[in-house]
């Protein structure tokens, strides 16, 4: 029997998995409450407020008042979730983000909405590939960057029961659900989705999927690839970045943002302090063009063929 390749498999938009989950805790917490910067409609937010009209909080087009509204909230014992395009609530609340929330260690939830190039065709000003980078710079905040509607609704479970600030990226992309029913989210844990002994792809968010495809690709060719899904940027599972390496030839890592402090840059400098080996970082290295975002990701090497493309590199000079 033929077996089905993840390329081929149904796709889901995260974010109804984000409000139907939003909408379980909560039925289930009367603490939980949604915070918004006119974007109810592109987060899919209609029926959340629908349910609970006192409990969706629009503060309109400032990012920045909503973000200081979420610490007060949690200040008052409130366990908000902040709903934004991630290019604005990362950019301009970035000070609001660092200092009210991180530095504060106040209990708000940070929701990247239609993060990476999602917003293909508006264009840079749009695309948030920076916010990972961002993010990771600053102390006390978990970084979490879910790959399919399965790992979204547990990366949001899982927050609304610890005490703490985090960020959520949250894709509006179609993807295929690579986790399977019942998985749970452990933060700072990578899930090893295929096994490999040649080389390991490393790969989070909506371009997961595509680094499967390429360990199918390279299968096919004798190539045994392990993929590691890192759904948490940080804290990075450093124990699993490191037996990649001594395990294997080497490293590509593959993600939705930018090539500059990123996942990409969190298991180089992993692996430049516990166990060198070549790594090849693939992610966007500029203002990317207006575009869909699949031709965006195709363009910088993040097709299947692309990724598998830089692991037989990698191979040939390891």
């Amino acid at each position: 029997m033929p077996v089905t390749s993840v390329a081929d498999l149904p796709r889901f938009d995260c974010r109804d998995a984000y409000v139907a989950t939003l909408s379980e805790l909560a039925h289930e917490d009367h603490r939980i409450v949604g915070v918004v910067n006119d974007s109810v409609g592109s987060s899919k937010l209609t029926s959340f407020r629908k349910s609970f009209p006192d409990r969706l909080i629009n503060v309109g087009i400032a990012e920045q008042d909503m973000v200081g509204v979420a610490a007060g909230l949690a200040n008052g014992g409130r366990i908000p979730f902040v709903s934004a395009a991630s290019c604005f609530l990362t950019a301009r609340a970035l000070e609001q983000i660092k200092a009210d929330v991180a530095y504060s260690n106040h209990n708000v939830k940070l929701c990247g909405m239609s993060p990476g190039v999602a917003y293909g065709e508006l264009g840079a000003t749009h695309h948030s590939i920076e916010d990972i980078a961002w993010l990771r710079a600053i102390d006390n905040l978990t970084v979490v960057v879910p790959a399919d509607p399965v790992e979204t609704s547990a990366a949001l479970r899982w927050a609304a029961q610890v005490e703490g600030p985090v960020f959520v990226r949250v894709s509006r992309m179609s993807v295929p659900q690579v986790n399977v029913d019942g998985y749970t989210f452990v933060p700072g844990r990578a899930v090893t989705l295929r096994e490999g002994t040649d080389v390991t792809l490393i790969a989070n968010g909506t371009v997961l999927w595509r680094a499967l495809v390429a360990a199918e690709q390279l299968e096919a060719e004798g190539v045994s690839a392990r993929v590691l899904s890192m759904p948490t940027v940080k804290p990075l599972d450093v124990d699993a970045v490191v037996t990649a390496a001594r395990e294997t030839t080497g490293i590509v890592t593959v993600e939705e943002s930018t090539i500059a402090g990123g996942l990409g840059g969190a298991v180089a400098e992993t692996v430049v302090q516990h166990h060198p080996t070549r790594v090849a970082i693939l992610g966007i290295p500029e203002f990317a063009p207006t575009g869909s975002a699949a031709f965006l990701l195709d363009r910088y090497g993040m097709s299947p063929e692309g990724i598998a493309a830089s692991a037989r590199s990698l191979l040939r000079h390891g």
